[in-house]
């Protein structure tokens, strides 16, 4: 019996943008290439943004997070380990190995300091501290 999928062209492309100003998605998928896509979680509390990304079956040390400004980039890869055992034979596979990124944009720049990353069962989580904005002084004219 065969398993039927339904096709769906536009992806998470129009979830990402129905859901906000918040997060704008920055990617690009090349014609033919299947999209493989972090799903994340952004919440805004208390001066700060809480990311929480599903990373499943990548070790910790194969994760990446980069920030620059208001950009945050998280990359990671998983592995193929070769499980095949003598006289056995691969008829169906689904996991996926290779590397899958994902950058978004948030509404303020990140303190890269004080910024922490915590990953657990699967999930990472980035608790960024928004950098605090330059105040403006106002120059009195003689």
């Amino acid at each position: 019996m065969a398993n039927i999928t339904r096709y769906d062209p536009f992806g998470d492309v129009l979830d990402d943008l129905m859901r906000g100003f918040l997060v704008r998605p920055i990617a690009a998928v090349e014609p033919g290439e299947t999209a493989r896509r972090l799903k994340i979680d952004v919440a805004e509390k208390d001066g700060e943004y809480r990311v929480l990304a599903e990373v499943p079956g990548v070790k910790k040390e194969d994760i990446q997070v980069d920030i620059e400004g208001d950009v945050v980039s998280i990359s990671a890869e998983s592995r193929a380990e070769k499980d095949v055992k003598e006289g056995e034979r691969i008829i169906h596979s689904e996991r996926y190995f290779g590397k899958v990124s994902r950058s978004f944009r948030l509404g303020q720049e990140v303190d890269q300091s004080k910024a922490s990353a915590k990953y657990s069962d699967g999930v990472l989580e980035l608790v960024l501290p928004k950098k605090a904005a330059a105040s403006t002084k106002r120059v009195t004219i003689q």
